[in-house]
């Protein structure tokens, strides 16, 4: 109840900063971001966009993935219409493609250009049930198991970026409070919604995918931790806002409550405030594997606090995105490598 109440309030924590703390604002005495280069995925709208467009504003270059090069353009171009000395990449990627981010992470280092911060933004509701080209269910394809693989391909750039920069490397994954709505055995119900659309709860398959977003980070801190990385990882809950993905579901039942929780939900410049806060904040150096809601350090649920399960995710994520033929994701039994 009191969390409600400081919430409602925009009382604010430890960092200063609070529920009602916008982008802009977390951002106001961060350092000169110029000689920062930052990938954000899923900018072409909504907190995305608005993480990108204060970035920008802050002097950080950009390279902006999307599956729809026209939105990607069209979110450079409001940016740059704002920020004319903005410079912005836009690229080609697919998130529920493995072979996208591949090819993705493959141009990108033809640019030669370093990378600093990391933004794990973009995100998908799937209402109906769907199966990714790889043979994983669609929504836990796009938002954890393409940023998996995009976090993987790109790290060795971004420990040399940090070794040669002197400046420590930040990845942000951004999760959901929803996380803590999922309970049972994440494999093995990984595995019963990529193999059949019956039963399918759409909001749970949502919930798994930002439960494996922290779950991710808990694992990535402790192997950056092991080989003395100058880089961070950290899980943001954004908040609750009407983006795109909860407008495509449109209806009198949807607008009933958001009008309903219209006191709960924050604006897209408040909803970007965490993202930006723990991808700049120097009160944030070597802070990694936590979780971030409001601009504050949070706990995550039981489940996403396991080290057992992070690391058993990791395990079959690496399998997930293998190349190697004997690798084998085993719907039945969650996974297998060659038969072990």
């Amino acid at each position: 109840m009191l969390e409600t109440v400081k919430y409602l309030f925009g009382s604010t924590g430890a960092s200063g900063f609070g529920s009602k703390s916008t982008a802009e604002q977390v951002t106001e005495t961060c350092p000169d971001l110029r000689s920062i280069t930052a990938i954000i995925t899923g900018a072409t709208s909504g907190i995305g966009a608005e993480t990108a467009r204060v970035l920008a504003k802050r002097g950080a270059r950009l390279v902006l993935p999307a599956r729809n090069l026209k939105a990607a353009e069209e979110a450079k171009a409001r940016i740059v219409s704002e920020f004319p000395d903005a410079k912005i990449v836009v690229m080609a990627l697919d998130l529920s493609s493995l072979s996208s981010v591949r090819k993705f992470e493959s141009e990108f280092q033809s640019l030669s250009l370093p990378l600093n911060v990391l933004i794990n933004n973009a995100g998908k509701f799937a209402h109906e049930h769907g199966i990714s080209e790889d043979g994983i269910e669609m929504t836990f394809a796009t938002n954890y198991l393409g940023h998996f693989l995009l976090t993987k391909l790109l790290l060795n750039k971004m420990i040399k970026t940090a070794k040669e920069s002197g400046v420590q490397g930040r990845i942000v994954n951004v999760s959901s409070s929803i996380h803590g709505w999922f309970s049972g055995d994440v494999i093995r119900y990984l595995g019963q919604i990529s193999r059949s659309k019956s039963p399918y709860d759409a909001t749970r398959a949502y919930a798994l995918s930002k439960l494996a977003n922290v779950l991710h980070t808990k694992e990535l801190a402790q192997r950056l931790k092991q080989v003395d990385a100058n880089v961070t990882v950290n899980c943001v809950h954004p908040g609750i806002v009407r983006t795109r993905l909860t407008r495509e579901r449109e209806g009198l039942i949807t607008d009933l409550v958001f009008f309903l929780a219209s006191k709960l939900l924050k604006t897209i410049p408040q909803a970007a405030a965490t993202t930006c806060y723990v991808a700049t904040h120097p009160r944030l150096v070597n802070v990694s594997g936590k979780y971030f809601a409001d601009c504050n350090e949070a706990r995550p649920s039981k489940l996403g606090s396991n080290s057992n399960e992070a690391a058993r995710l990791w395990t079959a994520s690496e399998i997930m995105v293998s190349i190697d033929p004997k690798a084998v994701f085993d719907p039945r039994n969650g996974f297998d490598y060659d038969h072990m």
